[in-house]
């Protein structure tokens, strides 16, 4: 079964910064378990032969821009860079900062209009704004009418430089409200407020969510939290679910091993892992025997 992993960096792209040193405590057994191709002589042959060895059709890549609450950037030309070199497979998110005004705007259409990203990747509470906040809507509209979806973080952070409220899905209400139009993935799935998350996934057709940076066993594990998710995602959201490993915080052949294991619909499981990343990204379908 091919597969789209929705959330990966590659070791060239794995800038980070002293406000998610948290993330290292709370990923230490799963970024442990990814860890082969840290310790491997070339690190970025590595991770693109474990691609080409588990045969993902695409890999989507993120840009960050954080310059302005946390000194941090992952430049959209070094993503559309990686992206040029090393073929097809990788698509290429934007990340620009909301707190820049319209510079963020101009940086967005420069990258999608000449770079060739694919799309917006916002982690808001590396911004410090609410998904609500009103710096937000300039680049919403701008996505629209570039016609390329927006990643949102939605759900709890473990920074304890930056507020958990940030990613309150009760906020990207307030957006699908205000910017129906737009084609947006809520990753990761709003854990403590995973209900919250499902309710505005139901209100809203537009809204994917994204099963980043959880461990996918711990949607059939009772008391998780994330049990939900299994429930409406084997049923009436079953079109709005998809798959991410966020390596390198979890291997890839454990991700995919696990998602193969949980109790839903094979046909259910093909567009988790699949079929609905394609249409979000706007890609054609691939051989039905592949």
């Amino acid at each position: 079964m091919t597969f789209i992993d929705y959330g990966s960096t590659p070791p060239t792209l794995g800038k980070t910064g002293p406000h998610l040193a948290n993330y290292r405590r709370v990923y230490n057994a799963s970024e442990r378990a990814a860890g082969e191709i840290k310790q491997a002589p070339e690190p970025l042959a590595a991770y693109l032969d474990m691609y080409e060895a588990c045969q993902a059709r695409h890999v989507v890549i993120k840009g960050r821009d954080l310059e302005t609450t946390f000194g941090l950037r992952i430049s959209n030309e070094d993503v559309a860079d990686f992206c040029a070199k090393h073929g097809p497979r990788y698509i290429g998110f934007a990340g620009v900062d909301p707190n820049k005004g319209m510079a963020a705007v101009r940086e967005l259409h420069h990258a999608v209009a000449e770079l060739g990203l694919r799309g917006l990747n916002l982690q808001c509470f590396e911004h410090k704004l609410r998904i609500n906040d009103p710096k937000m809507y300039p680049l919403y509209a701008k996505c629209i009418e570039l016609g390329v979806p927006v990643n949102i973080h939605v759900g709890t952070n473990f920074s304890t430089a930056t507020s958990m409220d940030y990613g309150r899905p009760q906020y990207l209400d307030d957006v699908m409200m205000h910017f129906p139009e737009l084609n947006v993935c809520a990753s990761p799935p709003g854990w403590p407020w995973v209900p919250e998350l499902l309710a505005v996934a139901w209100r809203h057709a537009n809204v994917r969510i994204g099963l980043v940076a959880v461990r996918p066993k711990y949607l059939a594990v009772p008391n998780s939290g994330y049990e939900m998710l299994l429930q409406y995602g084997n049923t009436m959201l079953q079109d709005q679910m998809i798959f991410g490993s966020a390596y390198p915080m979890q291997p890839i052949d454990r991700s995919l091993a696990e998602v193969k294991a949980l109790p839903i619909k094979e046909e259910v499981k093909r567009k988790w892992l699949h079929d609905n990343a394609a249409k979000f990204l706007g890609l054609g379908p691939v051989d039905a025997t592949t």
